[in-house]
């Protein structure tokens, strides 16, 4: 639909009057988005007794190790398992946001680490291809992704008793995306402060932000259906999902 068929054509006086409107309820969800984000910081802890090794392209690291010298840590679960020949798009669209801001964080006492089930060896060459300079490692050897419920066995999916996003819900699918965010205190130990997933992801998607201002808005037809990995949007054609990366298996993009 043209934006036009549902959108008056007004004069000035009228257009600043709706937009001083509007400009009300826009600063009353800003101080509503404000009292969350307090609420949050004083939601309770949870220590992580358990030790994870991980695969890093510098050798194995553990989930302290991962902090550096900072005593906050976000980790991005990035939907890459095993067999896939390569990450997810829409967690690459989210890595695209959040890569430039790693430098940031770093300056900021806040370290970001990618994790995805994917070998080492996958994950950094997906992650040449897409150019990104973020910290990303391999919990393949390690029960990371099953322990924050963003891995399912093909029996829990199938049971429709996975527990994903805190609800249990259908789905076929082995990896879901997700941020867990962690605190460690002067004595090393780790705490699991904070988790999002689906839906929650969305207010680190910047570009979603700026269509919501646009015009047509997000202009989706089918959730983010439009997105394709950064290298692809020139390409006539590409691959639906990594996991089905077959000759003959795409569509006109």
């Amino acid at each position: 639909m043209n934006p036009n068929e549902k959108n008056k054509i007004v004069s000035k006086s009228e257009w600043t009057k709706a937009r001083q409107q509007f400009l009300v309820k826009e600063k009353a969800f800003t101080h509503q988005r404000d009292e969350l984000s307090a609420e949050r910081q004083k939601l309770p802890w949870l220590k992580i007794d358990k030790e994870y090794v991980f695969n890093s392209e510098e050798g194995n690291v553990s989930l302290s190790d991962m902090f550096k010298d900072r005593s906050q840590l976000i980790i991005y679960h990035f939907m890459f398992a095993p067999e896939w020949t390569q990450g997810c798009p829409g967690c690459s669209f989210m890595a695209d946001h959040y890569n430039p801001a790693v430098v940031h964080l770093n300056h900021h006492d806040v370290s970001l680490v990618t994790v995805s089930r994917a070998p080492i060896n996958k994950i950094s060459a997906f992650k040449r291809r897409m150019g990104w300079n973020f910290e990303w490692v391999s919990s393949f050897d390690n029960d990371f992704n099953r322990d924050f419920r963003v891995s399912f066995t093909a029996k829990e999916n199938a049971s429709g008793l996975k527990l994903y996003n805190q609800e249990t819900e259908e789905g076929k699918l082995s990896d879901l995306p997700g941020m867990s965010v962690f605190f460690r205190d002067e004595n090393g130990n780790i705490y699991l402060t904070y988790s999002t997933f689906a839906r929650g992801l969305d207010m680190f998607l910047t570009t979603n932000h700026l269509l919501d201002i646009a015009p047509k808005g997000r202009n989706e037809e089918s959730g983010m259906d439009w997105v394709k990995h950064h290298d692809r949007y020139d390409q006539g054609e590409y691959i639906v999902h990594p996991w089905e990366e077959v000759p003959g298996n795409s569509v006109r993009g």
